[in-house]
């Protein structure tokens, strides 16, 4: 289609860097008569040449925020994909200045809760409706079919509903969207999203380090064996990626590029975000906060080097007792897929119950259900297990925690003598499982009865007058410890 067009576009969007482009080029295909508009022209001339080559596609380009907003369709409607934060005020302050009320505005970036919640507000003071939503799946998901999380005004929803369900993932059950509710809570389930991401990622990278540097599996054995576990109970994106991973040749030099790509890892704040808001909302999530944790000493390379050559003329000495006695590595390697399942479980419970407390902070009434169901597709951490996740919660909405759930709890049982082994293992022979090891302790903490925290609270009496509950009769009591002790101290002086 001709840049200049003067048929009304059904939707606009603005930021044409790859996501952006590749969203647009996906409604397009889907029928929708798009605008897209970018300040570099470029990308604008970019995007039109990409929808000519790519079907003709119902695509037109526009230079001005002007031209762009006014080739739109009333009640218009404009989705933003700019960086998070600065970029996003401008944007919107460009854009509304032509924009009537009505029309809506739509944020796909990966955008803090707050800000969105500032924005609504704004935006209504100008009658403008606004939408902070989640998009998930990376470039190739915006091309061919993410997993949307929109939150905010349900009439700016319902203006383009009928556009999202068919850009989306499809699966089994319907298209990978949802309103998720008012206010910021798009952007807050899209930030959970991407902490249970985190954990997941740093899950699979502790199975890899064990069965690479315990069980000794080459590259190919680890491809093979990815590619195994994706048939199974584990399939998901990121065990089918983690497969390819490891058959990719290194095309300047000999090997496989994996064991070239220097082991620091970057991040871009919603993890950090999520861990946050866990502690804000005293919820634990340990594995997520391990994954977090481990992103940081990745960077600490330089540090990690000198440690390694310090610690090794200081004598450490790890993992012997590996080479002095046989490893059955068919073994190993299935009691690493049951410790990465059950890890795994946990790790979704962890970001599941911190929606579950937001959600109850601020009045969203999030459906964890509905929320796992739109994950099964599209997004970086679709899964199979995410149907039975939302069977779960849709057997009992009020569900404290997805390893108490009958069919999760049986699984956790049956894999954990194999969990325990791994960890163990990898304790012993000296490789990091933080994860694991985060997981299997949120396990057995939660499935206690009774923990040490009652001396944890004797002593905050004995330091701070805290007080303490008792088991046996209700209300608060403080003992005067310190004095107690002296007259215990002094009574066993005078009878010795």
């Amino acid at each position: 289609m001709a840049v200049e067009s003067a048929v009304l576009s059904r939707i606009g969007l603005a930021g044409l860097a790859v996501m952006g482009q590749n969203l647009a080029l996906n409604i397009a295909e889907k029928g929708f008569p798009i605008s897209v508009y970018n300040r570099t022209a470029s990308k604008v001339d970019e995007t039109v040449a990409r929808a000519a080559t790519e079907g003709g596609l119902p695509l037109s380009g526009h230079r001005s925020a002007q031209d762009f907003v006014l080739s739109l369709r009333r009640p218009r409607s404009v989705i933003i994909l700019v960086k998070a934060g600065a970029p996003v005020d401008q944007t919107i302050a460009a854009l509304s200045h032509f924009m009537e009320p009505g029309d809506a505005i739509i944020d796909g970036g990966n955008e803090w809760y707050e800000n969105t919640e500032r924005r609504i507000r704004e935006s209504a003071a100008r009658g403008i409706l606004y939408l902070g939503m989640g998009v998930s799946g990376g470039e190739d998901g915006a091309r061919n079919g993410p997993s949307l999380m929109p939150g905010g005004s349900l009439q700016a929803y319902q203006n383009v509903e009928d556009i999202l369900t068919r850009v989306a993932a499809q699966v089994d059950d319907g298209p990978c969207v949802t309103f998720v509710g008012e206010g910021g809570a798009g952007n807050f389930v899209k930030m959970v999203h991407n902490g249970i991401e985190y954990g997941d990622m740093q899950l699979i990278s502790e199975a890899y380090d064990v069965l690479r540097n315990v069980g000794g599996l080459s590259n190919a054995e680890l491809a093979q064996t990815f590619a195994e576990w994706n048939r199974g109970e584990l399939e998901s994106f990121l065990i089918e990626i983690t497969a390819d991973i490891f058959g990719v040749r290194d095309e300047h030099g000999d090997g496989e590029l994996v064991d070239k790509i220097l082991d620091k890892t970057g991040m871009k704040g919603t993890g950090k975000w999520t861990v946050q808001q866990a502690a804000e909302l005293s919820v634990a999530a340990p594995t997520i906060a391990a994954s977090l944790d481990c992103r940081y000493l990745s960077g600490l390379k330089d540090e990690r080097e000198a440690a390694a050559k310090a610690l090794d003329q200081a004598g450490i000495v790890t993992g012997d007792f590996i080479s002095s006695r046989s490893l059955d590595k068919k073994r190993l390697i299935d009691d690493v897929r049951q410790a990465l399942y059950a890890s795994k479980i946990c790790s979704y419970a962890q970001g599941m119950n911190l929606l579950r407390a937001k959600s109850a902070e601020k009045g969203w009434n999030l459906n964890l259900g509905e929320l796992a169901r739109i994950w099964k597709g599209g997004c970086i951490i679709r899964a199979r297990f995410l149907d039975r996740i939302k069977k779960a919660y849709e057997r009992n909405r009020g569900l404290a925690n997805l390893i108490v759930d009958p069919e999760f709890a049986r699984e956790m049982v049956q894999r954990q003598a194999a969990w325990r082994r791994v960890v163990g293992l990898a304790i012993e022979a000296g490789i990091s499982t933080p994860g694991m090891c985060a997981s299997l302790a949120y396990f057995d903490t939660y499935r206690r009865a009774r923990l040490p925290a009652n001396l944890v609270q004797a002593q905050r009496d004995y330091f701070g007058a805290h007080t303490y509950e008792r088991v046996d009769r209700p209300g608060s009591f403080h003992t005067e410890w310190s004095k107690i002790a002296r007259q215990s101290k002094t009574g066993a002086g005078i009878l010795n």
